[in-house]
C-alpha cells in the first residue's frame, strides 16, 4: 500500500528527515514512535504534501506521490488526523464531518460514522469548540473517515485524551483494520496503545528509523529502551 524510501525532509536549511525508509500493507497498521523531535510530526506532515520532500520516494499503491500537492493525495485515498485534531470550533460536529464529503463524493455523512462513534450522533449539534478533548478527537477521526481513505495517518491520537475514550478509540481503529482495506500510519508515544494495534513497529530517532520490529518479534520492554536511548 504505502513504500518510503529514502525520504529527506527538511525546514529551509535544517534537514528533518535523513534517509527514511518505511512500508505498511493495506490491512496493517505501522506504529511509529520515538521521543519528542525526532521527526514523526515531519514524516505525517510530509505524506500529506505540507512539507514538500528534498528527495526520495513516497509512493501509495505503486503512485509516486512526492511531488504531488496536498488535494491532490487526498483524492488519490489519504486522509490525515493532525496532532491537536484541529476541528473547526464554531462549526457544528455535523458541519465538521461534512467538510470530509467534498472528497468522498457523498451528500450525507454515512451511518457508519456514527456508529463508530455514536457520542458524534448525539452532539451533531453541537460546536465542535464546546466538546471536551477526548470527543474532538473522535470528531476529528470521524471527519478523517467520511473521505473513504485507503491511507489513514492519525499523529498521537491518544495526547491529553481521558482513559475510557482512548479505549474507544482503540476499538475504532481495530475495527478499521478488520475491514481489510484501510492502512493506518499511527504516530504514538503511549507504548501500550501502541503495541495492542501495531502489526509493524518503527522506532525514530534524529530523523530515521533506527529500530524495527513486527507483532511476532514485539517485545514491549525493548520498544521502550529503544525509544528512551
Amino acid at each position: 500500500m504505502l513504500a518510503i524510501s529514502d525520504l529527506h525532509v527538511a525546514y529551509g536549511q535544517s534537514e528533518v528527515l535523513h534517509g527514511l525508509n518505511v512500508s505498511v500493507a493495506s490491512n496493517e497498521i505501522i506504529a511509529i514512535m520515538g521521543r519528542n523531535g525526532m521527526g514523526k510530526t515531519t514524516l505525517m506532515k510530509s505524506l500529506m504534501g505540507i512539507l514538500p520532500a528534498k528527495s526520495g520516494s513516497v509512493t501509495m499503491e505503486g503512485a509516486e506521490l512526492s511531488k504531488l500537492p496536498s488535494y491532490e493525495r487526498v483524492a488519490k485515498g489519504l486522509a490525515y488526523v493532525p496532532q491537536g485534531r484541529m476541528i473547526f470550533s464554531t462549526m457544528t460536529v455535523k458541519e465538521n464531518i461534512e467538510t470530509g464529503l467534498v472528497a468522498s463524493g457523498e451528500t450525507e455523512v454515512p451511518g457508519d460514522i456514527y456508529e463508530l462513534f455514536p457520542v458524534l450522533l448525539e452532539m451533531k449539534s453541537r460546536r465542535g469548540g464546546n466538546l471536551s478533548g477526548g470527543q474532538q478527537q473522535q470528531l476529528a477521526i470521524g471527519r478523517a473517515l467520511v473521505m473513504r481513505p485507503k491511507l489513514l495517518l492519525l499523529d498521537e491520537p491518544t495526547e491529553g485524551i481521558q482513559p475510557s475514550i482512548i479505549k474507544d478509540i482503540g476499538r475504532a481503529i481495530s475495527y478499521l483494520r478488520s475491514l481489510g482495506n484501510i492502512a493506518i500510519v499511527l504516530v504514538e508515544q503511549y507504548l501500550d496503545f501502541a503495541c495492542e494495534l501495531g502489526d509493524n513497529f518503527a522506532v525514530m530517532d534524529r530523523g530515521a528509523v533506527k529500530f524495527a520490529c513486527d507483532r511476532s518479534t514485539m517485545d514491549p520492554a525493548e520498544i521502550s529502551r529503544q525509544m528512551a536511548l
